[in-house]
């Protein structure tokens, strides 16, 4: 008698459907979006812009939100370093899988480390995950502040917030970066016009 351990004895099934099929079908290459960036840099304005801008053109996209996937796939991880990088590898599984769907994923979380990011770029090939970082100044996302957390960071009534006592690592690489232009903030449409562009240019909005 033997007992099934962790990842043991389990074989990949391939089924006769596979993805160029599947992107055929929607007329779209399946990609990641990986929108990064400090709380409050408008990551999530990009990514319910973009997927509004893509739906309007026939294109069947999803957002994977940060926030939202702790309230069910992320439900039990909390904010120490091993945490948040269980939960970008969960993200990044997920977003695997959508872009597997023929999706266009549009994945939007702080993912403060690079390496963690970096980690579901490799699951991919290179060209099909997109990062798109937010570089929004510090002093701009704490006058934004919309859930009130960076001034229960700076009471010190919240631990380990990214930016504030714990940090934020820029990506390196990105595709696209996003910041303000002579002081001033691009707005939704514009930002999400600029990401549209990418993926028209790279092929991913026909078959």
């Amino acid at each position: 008698m033997s007992t099934l351990g962790n990842s043991t004895n389990i074989f990949w099934h391939e089924c006769p459907v596979g993805n160029s099929e599947r992107q055929k079908l929607l007329n779209q290459k399946g990609c990641v979006v990986w929108i990064t960036g400090l709380s409050g840099s408008g990551k999530s304005t990009l990514a319910c812009s973009l997927s509004r801008e893509l739906h309007s053109r026939g294109k069947l996209s999803y957002v994977l939100d940060g926030d939202n996937l702790r309230h069910g796939l992320n439900k039990g991880l909390g904010f120490s370093a091993e945490d948040r990088t269980e939960n970008i590898r969960r993200v990044g599984e997920v977003a695997k899988l959508f872009a597997d769907a023929g999706l266009i994923c549009i994945a939007s979380l702080i993912s403060p480390y690079r390496k963690d990011r970096d980690a579901c770029r490799a699951m991919l090939t290179d060209a099909n995950f997109i990062e798109v970082f937010m570089n929004m100044p510090l002093s701009l996302c704490e006058l934004r502040d919309p859930k009130g957390l960076y001034k229960l960071a700076r009471a010190g009534k919240i631990k380990g917030f990214t930016g504030i006592d714990d940090p934020y690592e820029p990506p390196l690489n990105c595709e696209i970066e996003i910041q303000e232009k002579d002081g001033v903030c691009p707005s939704p449409s514009t930002m999400a016009g600029q990401v549209v562009s990418y993926l028209e240019d790279k092929g991913f909005l026909h078959q």
